[in-house]
């Protein structure tokens, strides 16, 4: 099997509503889709989804990636062979994790397809038939929207919350306390603020979350403040997880030396892709961390890669975080992936289980 040809879409698709972090604040989720075609007539599905100041790629620097370096590196040669392919990339371009997690994706699309498997069934075999899922996370909003948005998703059967906060101490607190109150002590609340905090904030912060029992807060401060972490981590009894922090296996091992987090977040966009981010996992594992994984702005490929990692890795807390299907007004597949009370069964289908819908890739492209 040899790849023929790729193609790179970039959309912008709606959501529902506005989502505000302290990193941004959007309407729309601008994606990247590729679709790898081979001379044996099969093809692949690959996505990534980029947030504003998050990610280290906007959409534009993704597909000149991809065209200019990563696709050249990669034609007429086996998809099937993930490790050469990775490797291949490597080679043209070092970094630029979110465009090599979209090739490689349909890689993995592609190889699961060739044996008539499921992906997870290609990383091991699934140790799971469904996944739970959080909801649409809680944006930053009056402590009164706050509490009706959480009784809502408590009411349609979800016992995990994520809440973003970092938007200032006081005016967080007090939306943790109101929400805490709205749902009652039996839900957990994960709390992330996305870099929001200088250390000293973070610490005043974390302090008065704690008496409403908040099961970890992610990312307080920025990224590159591994020191930072550290001093919070010490500070408080809430337990710390990192995520703009982590990129590569070494980040995780800084975090683990440092005693900078208890809990690590990856994503299949942000570490390179499926194979990539299953190491990380497996590595935070074994140095005594545990791993949340998923993207809160996911189109369908990318979230069946994430549910698909999910079912085959023990060392994944659930739920995970992949709630994208959960934003959007439409998906750009054919069958979008249902959730029944926070719960999405893995797909048992050759590959990811996704098919495009060109009627809707068109409408959205741009």
């Amino acid at each position: 099997m040899k790849i023929t040809n790729v193609d790179v879409f970039t959309v912008r698709v709606p959501l529902k509503g506005k989502f505000t972090t302290s990193q941004s604040s959007r309407t729309h989720q601008v994606s990247v889709v590729i679709e790898v075609s081979t001379d044996e007539g099969m093809v692949g599905l690959g996505n990534v989804d980029p947030s504003p100041k998050y990610s280290t790629e906007t959409p534009e620097e993704i597909v000149a990636c991809l065209n200019d370096a990563l696709i050249p590196a990669v034609m007429h040669k086996d998809p099937r062979h993930i490790v050469l392919r990775l490797s291949d990339m490597d080679r043209v371009l070092q970094g630029h994790y979110h465009a090599k997690a979209a090739l490689e994706m349909a890689f993995q699309d592609l190889a699961a397809k060739d044996l008539g498997i499921p992906v997870c069934q290609l990383l091991g075999g699934p140790v799971c038939e469904r996944v739970s899922l959080i909801p649409s996370w809680i944006g930053h909003m009056s402590p009164e929207e706050g509490a009706n948005r959480a009784a809502e998703w408590v009411e349609k059967g979800y016992r995990t919350l994520k809440i973003k906060v970092g938007a200032g101490v006081e005016e967080d607190v007090e939306r943790i306390r109101a929400i805490r109150r709205a749902v009652g002590p039996d839900v957990h609340l994960r709390l992330d603020a996305n870099e929001g905090y200088t250390p000293d904030e973070a610490i005043k912060a974390i302090q008065g979350f704690a008496p409403y029992h908040i099961l970890y807060c992610e990312q307080p401060v920025p990224r590159e403040d591994w020191d930072g972490m550290a001093r919070v981590r010490k500070a408080v009894d809430v337990p710390i997880m990192a995520d703009e922090g982590i990129v590569g296996p070494k980040d995780i091992v800084i975090a683990a030396e440092k005693g900078a987090a208890d809990i690590v977040k990856v994503k299949v966009m942000k570490n390179g892709g499926i194979y990539g981010t299953g190491r990380m996992i497996w590595l935070a594992g074994s140095l005594g961390l545990k791993c949340v994984l998923g993207h809160g702005f996911t189109l369908g490929i990318n979230s069946l890669s994430e549910i698909h990692l999910a079912a085959a890795l023990p060392n994944v807390m659930m739920p995970i975080e992949t709630t994208g299907m959960l934003k959007v007004v439409e998906d750009i597949i054919t069958e979008p992936i249902q959730i029944d009370k926070g719960w999405v069964k893995v797909p048992m289908i050759p590959g990811l289980g996704a098919t495009l819908d060109r009627e809707k890739l068109l409408r959205f492209q741009i």
